[in-house]
């Protein structure tokens, strides 16, 4: 090949793999950046005042279809109800402090006159019994009414798993919850549970952040806008970048004049 086209060659090389590794590195910028936003978006959430019951009323359109903008998201609230104790679902392999076990669901119907309003509560954690993984710990539902705080969050987030479930076929509790025993699902979905239940429930729900008690333990991780791993990524890629230019002028234009003049 000629020297020429063998220049011309490398050059056009360099500057493709320059522009695409910039171009990643941008992209992980951006991601970053996206994420930061976020991340003030949820504190000045967290940071308003808490909702109570009659404002999840006032809300009248609790099937919310696009959750990063629904009003309720990240947003504290403070609730008064009773626990549907029947209708109790315990979420399978959820860890805590790195510790396997369940997740422990129960709705709560919000108090007159608002009663038809039932809000899931992720009420905490109870680890696991590992002669028997059918056995679930038993926690204390209080009877009457009781007062929930906690923050609004989209549903739980869900597994990977095999079978009916996957397909939201999983079975849930009927209308009248009296008797019966809490059920251990891999993962839950609002809809099917209300269509099954009969019971209007809300499509978000409130993660319980009172102070570890019935049982349950409720040290969930603390949010971070997590935009390290992106900085570290743009770097690596801005690197790749500048390695590619600085081997290009050494090979390809000092060494040009280098070898030349040594001859």
């Amino acid at each position: 090949m000629p020297e020429r086209w063998r220049f011309l060659l490398i050059s056009l090389a360099a500057m493709l793999g320059m522009a695409v590794t910039a171009s990643l590195g941008r992209w992980q910028l951006q991601r970053a950046h996206d994420k930061e936003q976020r991340f003030q978006a949820m504190e000045r959430q967290q940071s308003l005042r808490p909702w109570a019951n009659a404002d999840l009323a006032a809300l009248n359109s609790p099937q919310a279809e696009e959750v990063p903008s629904a009003p309720w998201l990240h947003r504290p609230a403070i609730l008064q109800g009773r626990w549907l104790a029947g209708q109790t679902v315990y979420l399978d392999n959820r860890q805590m402090q790195g510790r396997p076990g369940f997740f422990v669901l129960t709705p709560l119907r919000l108090a007159p006159p608002h009663e038809d309003l039932i809000v899931v509560v992720q009420r905490g954690w109870v680890g696991r019994n590992f002669q028997d993984r059918l056995a679930l710990q038993p926690v204390e539902t209080p009877a009457g009414l009781v007062e929930v705080r906690g923050q609004l969050e989209p549903p739980p987030s869900k597994l990977y798993e095999l079978g009916a479930e996957s397909a939201g076929a999983a079975p849930f509790h009927g209308a009248d919850p009296d008797g019966q025993t809490p059920q251990l699902l891999q993962n839950v979905d609002f809809a099917a549970w209300a269509a099954a239940s009969g019971l209007r429930l809300q499509a978000y729900g409130l993660v319980q952040t009172d102070a570890p008690s019935q049982g349950l333990s409720r040290d969930w991780p603390k949010a971070t806008a997590g935009v390290e791993k992106h900085y570290g990524y743009a770097f690596q890629w801005f690197g790749l970048a500048a390695l590619i230019a600085l081997l290009y002028v050494w090979f390809q234009v000092l060494r040009r004049f280098i070898r030349p003049a040594r001859a």
